[in-house]
């Protein structure tokens, strides 16, 4: 059954949309009153007492950029924080995502309660769709990500088995013996929260990716006195996004951006504008229709991503677009190019992008000319700089003007900067402090702010996948290891692609192939065709014909001998054939192509 329920409608699940106070106060001990005229001692000065353990294992988002994947574990119960992808890296030749290992969830379902999202970027819900074909529990969110994961469930075709539940910044969701309180951030998209679990142990805060930004586009901004307001009752452990930790001051409003927007558009007078940025930048794309609207452009939209997500935000309304203003891609031709403002995915340099197609001329819709603004506003992620200086070069061929982010202020972070990251370790003045999200320089620069605010070395635990980390609010510490890694999906195959092909792969595109095919009748010990020498990869036959010919002979030389002294096993002639073919071509080439002996027997 499929339920989309509002903080109102739970279907008789009294567990959800529960008021803050209430749901803490069935988790934390009833504290007596202090005498008359003796005031209250604030909990961090007390000595704590040793509480039902509690584990926080992080699956993944660390020492990693994406596939954010957190366990909270208590007795018997367990939630996750999260069930995001990441992008193959250059080595994972064919791969289209990477997804966290499910193998501990797998091994504790039983304990399993549910999945709280902080918010709907891909590295926070991409991995959701794998998750719930194999387990199905109830997943919650905000109003905004619950509408992405619905699409991404309807493209898998598993919506209607899935149960999921929209929750409200400032509520409560009670999962077995913890709650989990959504708390408001600012971040690059709507919607975004941070958590408070309330344990038994104690309250553990995780702040999901955020920023703060006094002057958001959309919404409220970060819930700073809720925050605070935990840090003087007393925060056991604080988990804190880490991704801009190695950036002093402060992360500047979206804001910004659009004082840029009205800077370009005003330049880019009497030329048609393209931007490419994050599909999912809903107040991005919300300043580029306001501008346009403003400077009588029509606006429309490429990229498939784009396209989806632009709809779920009309559709919620968290993106207001004027009537009439979004046209379709296929029809800009009737309109003037003077009038037209088109927004595209590919801010990445992505192969396949709809800004990528653009460049190498093969979009259907859009073809590339002098009268071309372009404004590619986003960073590149570590790794990708090279594909967008592709980009830019290919669309500057084409006679374009490009404008990028060294240019102008095209783009600010939604992640907080190190004035931010102590901001909230200062309100929250949490026990213990773990940096999540983030790679290990990035930790451990988290790691350096936190001890210049107070916090002691030896209560901040940077961890590593799979590692569990304990806590009886006394002390925190690591205790084990529980399976973790990385699940490669290619194609339909989830899992299947594994270091062994990845390594096959590599060769393959490093040194080619060469394959050795025969035919022979075994018992009469004689060759009946070939062998044949075929080339993918490794050299070209036409060109190559004096080695290719000598490869041919010793093969023949090597399986004749081999059925003279009647060999009988496949594997050890297709061996010898192996050896013999490597050696002849590493002496003359000093390569080591992939070799494949095939022999075809015939018997009569």
């Amino acid at each position: 059954m499929y339920y989309r329920k509002n903080k109102n409608e739970r279907n008789g699940d009294k567990s959800a949309g529960i008021p803050i106070g209430q749901a803490a106060a069935e988790l934390t001990e009833k504290k007596k009153a202090p005498p008359a005229g003796k005031p209250r001692q604030r909990q961090q000065q007390r000595d704590p007492q040793r509480k039902t353990p509690v584990k926080i294992i992080p699956l993944g988002g660390l020492n990693e950029i994406g596939k954010n994947f957190t366990v909270i574990e208590c007795a018997n119960d367990m939630l996750v924080i999260d069930c995001g992808l990441a992008f193959p890296d250059s080595e994972m030749l064919g791969v289209d995502i990477v997804i966290p290992d499910f193998t501990y969830i797998e091994q504790n379902i039983d304990k399993l309660r549910g999945v709280v999202i902080t918010h709907g970027h891909e590295d926070h819900i991409g991995g959701l769709p794998y998750f719930l074909k194999k387990f199905n529990v109830p997943v919650y969110g905000t109003s905004l990500t619950i509408g992405l994961i619905e699409g991404k469930l309807r493209e898998h075709e598993i919506l209607s088995d899935c149960e999921l539940h929209t929750v409200a910044p400032r509520q409560t969701v009670k999962l077995g013996c913890m709650a989990v309180e959504f708390i408001r951030v600012n971040h690059s998209i709507p919607d975004a929260v941070g958590f408070a679990i309330h344990t038994p142990a104690g309250v553990l805060i995780h702040t999901g990716d955020f920023k703060v930004d006094y002057t958001p586009i959309q919404g409220g901004i970060i819930d700073l006195a809720r925050f605070a307001e935990l840090g003087n009752r007393g925060v056991l452990a604080l988990m804190s996004d880490s991704t801009n930790s190695e950036r002093p001051g402060f992360t500047m409003s979206e804001r910004k951006v659009g004082d840029s927007f009205d800077k370009l558009f005003s330049k880019a007078d009497g030329k048609r504008i393209i931007i490419a940025t994050f599909a999912s930048n809903i107040h991005r794309i919300q300043q580029i229709v306001n501008r346009a609207d403003a400077t009588g452009r029509k606006v429309a939209v490429s990229g498939r991503s784009m396209v989806n997500v632009i709809g779920v935000g009309i559709e919620l309304g968290y993106l207001k677009v004027p009537d009439g203003l979004l046209v379709d891609i296929e029809s800009i031709g009737q309109y003037p190019p003077e009038k037209m403002c088109i927004v595209t995915t590919g801010s990445q340099g992505e192969p396949m992008s709809a800004l990528t197609r653009m460049a190498s001329c093969e979009h259907r819709q859009v073809s590339i000319n002098p009268n071309d603004f372009i404004i590619i506003s986003a960073k590149p992620i570590p790794g990708n700089e090279k594909y967008v200086t592709k980009v830019v070069n290919e669309l500057m061929k084409l006679g374009a003007e490009v404008v990028y982010e060294d240019m102008y202020d095209v783009h600010v972070s939604g992640h907080a900067c190190q004035e931010e990251q102590k901001l909230i370790l200062s309100i929250t003045k949490p026990r213990f402090f773990i940096p999540v999200h983030g790679e290990y320089k990035h930790l451990m620069k988290h790691k350096a702010t936190a001890m210049t605010v107070g916090i002691p070395e030896e209560r901040i635990i940077v961890a590593d996948i799979g590692n569990v980390i304990e806590t009886d609010g006394v002390d925190m510490k690591i205790t084990g290891q529980v399976p973790a890694g990385k699940v490669l999906v290619d194609g339909l195959g989830v899992g299947d692609v594994g270091s062994i092909v990845l390594r096959d792969r590599k060769r393959l595109s490093e040194d080619g192939l060469i394959i050795a095919v025969a035919t022979v009748d075994r018992s009469e010990g004689v060759i009946l065709a070939g062998p044949d020498i075929v080339s993918r990869g490794f050299v070209y036959v036409r060109e190559s014909e004096e080695l290719i010919d000598e490869a041919r002979k010793l093969m023949t030389e090597t399986l004749q001998t081999c059925l003279d002294r009647n060999m009988r096993e496949w594997n050890a002639i297709k061996g010898r054939m192996k050896d013999e073919l490597s050696e002849l071509i590493y002496q003359k080439t000093k390569r080591s192509p992939m070799i494949l002996p095939i022999i075809m027997e015939i018997s009569y």
